[in-house]
């Protein structure tokens, strides 16, 4: 589970299901961090879901996640996590990322680092009109802050008290990268 696991991400496939059930059920921790702020799935919802993405895979939807890929050990195919994006603003070229890593026992190993780069890169590799990609979390997420000042997206705005977790108030806080600083970043020739 260290960081010399070899990811792969892809969509999910009718062979994931059960696996995916269970990494996304709404009793695992990683709600805990995950927008937590938000109305959270209960169990007969989150089945509702699962049955909803088994017809779409047994009509032969090769994309029923949508927006989303898993992130598996290329090695193993074990479910590691999902990665995510959203419009912001169609209109100026700007999308949101996100990731989860669904097992806690995979935390702390730069995983997340590894799958949400990659993702970046396809983003934009698949979309040459982007102009920049945004991330926002909240401030009870370190992991989550850390990781976007890692990979060098920026602290751009903290929209104060503005997430309930457990009747506290958090901020919301949001990062951005532009292409030209992310092509700087990880793929200039020396």
């Amino acid at each position: 589970m260290q960081s010399h696991v070899k990811l792969l991400l892809r969509p999910l496939t009718l062979d994931d299901l059960e696996a995916y059930r269970k990494c996304t059920h709404p009793s695992n921790t990683y709600h805990q961090y995950n927008g937590p702020y938000f109305k959270q799935a209960t169990a007969s919802e989150h089945e509702a879901s699962i049955n909803t993405l088994k017809e779409r895979l047994i009509a032969g939807d090769d994309n029923a996640l949508q927006n989303k890929k898993l992130i598996v050990d290329a090695e193993t195919n074990a479910l590691i996590g999902q990665v995510n994006w959203y419009w912001k603003s169609i209109e100026t070229n700007w999308l949101e990322v996100g990731i989860v890593i669904f097992n806690e026992n995979y935390w702390g190993h730069g995983i997340g680092y590894k799958a949400l780069k990659l993702w970046i890169d396809e983003i934009l590799r698949a979309n040459e009109k982007l102009v920049r990609i945004g991330l926002t979390t909240w401030s009870g997420n370190q992991r989550m802050m850390a990781l976007a000042e890692k990979l060098g997206l920026k602290k751009e705005a903290v929209y104060r008290k503005a997430r309930i977790v457990k009747g506290e108030y958090y901020d919301s806080v949001s990062y951005g990268i532009l292409r030209d600083e992310w092509e700087t970043l990880y793929h200039q020739q020396p």
